[in-house]
C-alpha cells in the first residue's frame, strides 16, 4: 500500500485531493523556506521541493511525499500573505482592474529514504478582477477571509464575486493544480488514487 504523505498543512490542499480521491495524510513541513530564485515559476518550484524534502527526510517507510507552494505576482512583484489589514487593502486595490498570476510549484519525492525520485512542476493561472472599490475592499478585508492567503484573497471565497475572468486552471488559484498532478505522475507510473 502506498504511503501517500501531503507536506501542507493548507486545508484548500487537503480538500482538492480528497475530492480528488487520493488517500493520504497530513505531515506540515516546519522547516523555513529559503528563496535564492528571483522568478515566481523557479521560486515555487524551489519552496515546493524544500517543504516535500523537509518531510521526506523524516519518514523510514517507503513513501509518495507531496510538497506545494502558491504565489501572486503582479507585474515584477510577488504578493505574499498580508502583513496587517492595510497591507491587504492595498495588496487588493493593485489587483483590482487588472490582470495578476498565480503559480503553484509541486514536488513529488516517491521512493524510500535511501533513494527516491524527485518530480517538480509549476503551473501558472492568469486572474483578471473588474474593478473594485476601496470600500469594497475594506469591507472584505474586515472579514478576515484575506489574512492567510498570498495576494490578500482566496477565489473561493468572497472576493471570488470581482473575478471578471481567469486563463488556466482554477483549482492552481485554489491551491493545487490537482487535475496536472494526476497527470504527472501517472506518466511516471504512479497513480495516486490506487491504493497500491
Amino acid at each position: 500500500m502506498k504511503n501517500i504523505i501531503l507536506a501542507s498543512a493548507s486545508p484548500r490542499r487537503k480538500e482538492l485531493l480528497e475530492k480528488a480521491g487520493v488517500s493520504f495524510r497530513i505531515i506540515p513541513s516546519t522547516e523555513k523556506e529559503r528563496i535564492t530564485s528571483v522568478l515566481p515559476e523557479e521560486i515555487v518550484k524551489e519552496l515546493s521541493f524544500q517543504k516535500a524534502h523537509s518531510v521526506a527526510d523524516k519518514i523510514e517507510e517507503d513513501f509518495v511525499v507531496i510538497g506545494a507552494d502558491t504565489i501572486v505576482a503582479y507585474g515584477d512583484t510577488i504578493l505574499g500573505k498580508p502583513k496587517d489589514e492595510e497591507d491587504a487593502v492595498q495588496t487588493l486595490l493593485k489587483l483590482q482592474g487588472n490582470t495578476h498570476q498565480v503559480y503553484t510549484g509541486v514536488t513529488v519525492l516517491a521512493g524510500a529514504k535511501s533513494g527516491c525520485r524527485k518530480f517538480t512542476f509549476a503551473e501558472r493561472t492568469d486572474v483578471t478582477f473588474y474593478p473594485v472599490s476601496e470600500e469594497d475592499i475594506r469591507e472584505y478585508v474586515k472579514s478576515g477571509e484575506p489574512m492567510d492567503k498570498a495576494g490578500s484573497y482566496g477565489i473561493q471565497g468572497e472576493f471570488g464575486i470581482y473575478v471578471k475572468g481567469i486563463c488556466g486552471d482554477y483549482l492552481n488559484v485554489v491551491g493545487l493544480p490537482v487535475a496536472r498532478l494526476l497527470y504527472e505522475m501517472k506518466r511516471q507510473g504512479i497513480d495516486l488514487r490506487r491504493k497500491i
